[in-house]
């Protein structure tokens, strides 16, 4: 009997061993890069927390849905040039069987891996980027943007400005699609509530200096200055806006993108009042939070961004998607995408439309005052939420020809 009941537990071990051997085989090897700023002006909000983000949604997946899969995660740095991230793009695709691309960070760059992973058929995921192009004339069957865009960092921010009376905007802008574009999204949200342009000047990425673009914004006398770029460029303005006096001297000053990162940078004494839009924010609730503290554990202390948190959201939706259609194919994986709901503790309300916009909840929020907060990242406090149906340009207004189809 002894023998016997040994035996048995043998073969059901092997029979055990082979299925999950079968189930893994049903399940193709998965290459992910992470192609992101790894040390300029928005490696903060993104850069080698995205690598860890996607690390820790790899191992989700593999804890889950992924089990017996094999999958491996490589990162480059795009060193904000679209030249550098179009070749490594095309390196990974043709050489080294990289599967899909995520985080991306510069809208330059953005568009034109869009184009190389449309030509290749791969799937890409843009999680750092914030032009609409993405999602619009270049849009692609295979290319999903995840967390925030232009309008959506327009829309929520212009309306809440203009109805506490910041009538005449007057921009500071990067000299590049993002800032172009989240400058014109924002100018015609204020026009469309009845508020004016006053002006605008554009700066180079990476600028130190912003004392002659400042002084041209206090000399246009507009209610709002408004600050259409990102990263370390943020940071700069932010500092030096305080410095000459834009806020004591009666104009307002908006944040059009910033980030946790950004946040912390700046420090409560100098970014308190600062509105702006987000699409996570770590201390939202309970689920934020866990994920969040994960997060910390995992990379140098550091609370999430929402690139960050994007990328994770974006990779862990990937690898379901590709475990569930048993395909690798760009194509084929993205239909699943889009079929499959967003389920993570990231997204509020998402789902995808068919010109790849990612569209949920996003949030308006306002820096808490030295004397408000409780801790160390304890820095905004949630103003408002925007309904997914109303944060993304609507569907009506794409000029995406996935559309038109």
């Amino acid at each position: 009997m002894k023998l016997h009941a040994r035996g048995l537990a043998v073969g059901l071990c092997l029979g055990a061993a082979l299925v999950g051997q079968a189930q893994a085989a049903d399940k193709p090897p998965v290459k992910i890069g992470i192609l992101t700023d790894m040390s300029g002006t928005y490696a903060g909000m993104g850069g080698p927390g995205s690598v860890a983000a996607a690390q820790l949604a790899i191992d989700d997946c593999l804890a889950a849905e992924c089990k017996g899969m094999k999958i491996e995660l490589v990162s480059a740095d795009n060193q904000n040039k679209a030249d550098v991230g179009a070749a490594k793009a095309r390196e990974w695709f043709d050489r080294d069987g990289v599967t899909a691309i995520a985080d991306l960070t510069n809208s330059a760059v953005a568009l034109a891996v869009q184009g190389i992973a449309r030509e290749k058929n791969k799937v890409v995921m843009f999680s750092g980027p914030a032009t609409t192009a993405l999602t619009n004339k270049e849009c692609s069957p295979v290319g999903f943007h995840w967390m925030f865009d232009t309008y959506s960092q327009s829309a929520g921010g212009a309306k809440a400005t203009v109805k506490a009376g910041g009538k005449s905007w007057y921009f500071i802008t990067v000299d590049y699609a993002f800032g172009h574009s989240l400058e014109a999204d924002t100018a015609k949200a204020v026009q469309a509530l009845g508020g004016t342009v006053a002006g605008s000047v554009r700066h180079p990425l990476n600028a130190p200096d912003f004392a002659s673009y400042l002084l041209q914004a206090q000399a246009s006398k507009a209610q709002v200055v408004a600050l259409a770029n990102g990263g370390q460029d943020t940071v700069n303005a932010v500092k030096q806006a305080r410095e000459f006096g834009i806020v004591a001297g009666g104009q307002r000053l908006v944040s059009l993108l910033i980030f946790l990162s950004d946040l912390r940078a700046l420090g409560l004494e100098s970014a308190q009042g600062l509105s702006y839009v987000d699409g996570f924010y770590w201390d939202y609730d309970d689920a934020t939070r866990q994920w969040s503290s994960r997060f910390e554990k995992a990379f140098r202390g550091l609370k999430p961004t929402m690139t960050q948190a994007g990328v994770y959201s974006s990779v862990r939706h990937y690898l379901r998607s590709v475990a569930a259609s048993g395909s690798t194919d760009g194509k084929v994986v993205a239909d699943k995408m889009r079929a499959l709901p967003i389920e993570d503790p990231i997204m509020r309300n998402a789902s995808i439309r068919p010109d790849g916009r990612v569209i949920h909840d996003m949030y308006l929020y306002e820096v808490k005052k030295p004397s408000e907060s409780k801790g160390g990242w304890d820095y905004s406090k949630l103003v408002a939420t925007i309904p997914a149906a109303e944060a993304f340009q609507p569907l009506s207004d794409s000029t995406c020809p996935l559309v038109k189809q």
